[in-house]
């Protein structure tokens, strides 16, 4: 039988134990006789401290230091910054510490979980919460490389102070079913383009694998035939083709079937969107590129193992590596049309192309803080923009220079002269309607 007294102190343990040696003595009993070894096999404590104790007659006194509370400890200074991220209903320790470490804290979490657990007052109430659902079926598992697991999550973005603007961007996520392995990128929207983007540079990560899972998108599926069998968006079924791979979806409304990448949004949303500030989208993906490398790089319970360990020794042999070709490229530079006054819109912003391009469309793609502008084909690179996530348009050079035209000059010496006479008065009352006249602007 588990002894219950093993989780008390000391004290209540050797007052618990004396006083059953009392009751079993009787009127012999007495302190000086106790039997040490008898009592440290009762309660489980040293015999040096036994003899201690019994040198004092078993009386527990206070430490000369006990209640008092050193004034200043490791999270002295640090204290500010959890307070706000508590107001702001920031109560994940992992996130407060890769924050306070940033500002040079060289605690451990341990003293952050004492500190949040103390301050609970500062977090602002939840609404009630959904009752669970239950179980919803057994797990199953897959084969290293055999499936990857990709969705959408959404998040709203507040521009810098003094702004006051809104707005949704789009994070998609990819995640190896078999170890974990992680990616996150960051887009204006969920767009099926930007879903290639994405997916291309999650297999130039991690690799290609036999077929992705995922749920019911518009920009993978029109709906399904009366045998059941998915009817396939036909851009995503040419996708497919070209890279190589194939597509599995999950029932209507059951999200749980993708519970890893479902879980990744939502671990994304609570750990790594917490508190987060960013300049563009430039810099948030970039972020995020770190944030995977290091939780890939963390021991994982849920695999029992290091993710980006796992898939470079199993699953990299089962994957394939992404070829790349020009029908590849096509997805990652999506085709634009050009406006009449010569600019092609992409993420939101207007760039310039040279005027000397005759055809009426192009393909853009950003890399990092630049844009690239492409011929249709692919063949000519026409311009370079650096992105500065200015709402203002962003010309090029020679935007607006005319074609030039063959002109004639004079083969021999001009001797022909003409006179040209004063422009005649007008009378004041037309004068209003004299359009070629300087505007005075200080009027």
């Amino acid at each position: 039988m588990k002894d219950t007294k093993s989780n008390l102190n000391d004290e209540t343990r050797i007052t618990d134990a004396l006083d059953e040696i009392r009751r079993e003595a009787g009127e012999n009993f007495s302190l000086e006789r106790v039997n040490l070894a008898e009592l440290e096999r009762r309660t489980g404590v040293s015999r040096a401290k036994l003899r201690r104790l019994k040198e004092n007659g078993f009386e527990f006194k206070d430490h000369a230091n006990k209640g008092r509370k050193a004034e200043k400890t490791v999270l002295t200074g640090f204290t500010d910054t959890l307070d706000a991220m508590l107001r702001n209903s920031v109560t994940n320790s992992a996130v407060c510490l890769e924050r306070l470490q940033a500002e040079g804290y060289a605690g451990g979490v341990s003293s952050i979980k004492d500190y949040i657990a103390a301050h609970r007052d500062l977090v602002p109430a939840k609404r009630q919460a959904v009752a669970p659902q239950g179980n919803r079926g057994r797990r199953y598992t897959t084969g290293p490389g055999e499936a990857f697991q990709m969705d959408w999550g959404f998040t709203k973005v507040q521009e810098y102070p003094g702004n006051g603007k809104e707005f949704t961007v789009a994070c998609f996520a990819m995640v190896c079913h078999h170890c974990g392995q992680r990616y996150v990128e960051f887009f204006p929207n969920a767009k099926q383009e930007n879903l290639f983007i994405g997916m291309i540079h999650a297999f130039q990560w991690m690799g290609v694998p036999e077929y992705i899972l995922t749920d019911n998108m518009k920009s993978v599926v029109l709906h399904r035939d009366l045998d059941g069998n998915p009817v396939w968006q036909p851009d995503y079924e040419a996708f497919m083709r070209t890279v190589g791979f194939k597509t599995k979806l999950c029932k209507p409304r059951h999200p749980f079937t993708k519970g890893k990448v479902e879980r990744l949004i939502r671990f994304v949303k609570e750990n790594f969107l917490v508190d987060r500030v960013f300049y563009n989208l430039t810099d948030l993906n970039r972020q995020a590129l770190e944030w995977c490398d290091r939780q890939n790089n963390i021991f994982h319970k849920a695999v029992f193992g290091i993710p980006q360990e796992m898939h470079f020794s199993a699953c990299a042999e089962h994957v394939r590596k992404i070829e790349d070709s020009l029908a590849l490229r096509c997805y990652l530079c999506p085709v634009r049309k050009i406006t009449f006054d010569g600019f092609v819109n992409y993420e939101g912003r207007r760039f310039g192309v040279p005027y000397r391009y005759v055809g009426a469309t192009v393909r853009v793609m950003r890399q990092q803080a630049t844009i690239y502008i492409y011929s249709l084909d692919l063949s000519q690179l026409l311009v370079t923009h650096e992105v500065t996530w200015s709402r203002r348009d962003s010309f090029c050079p020679d935007q607006y220079v005319a074609i030039e035209q063959p002109e004639e000059y004079p083969s021999m010496p001009v001797k022909t002269k003409v006179k040209m006479l004063r422009a005649p008065e007008r009378d004041a009352s037309f004068e209003k309607f004299n359009f070629d006249k300087e505007a005075d602007w200080d009027d």
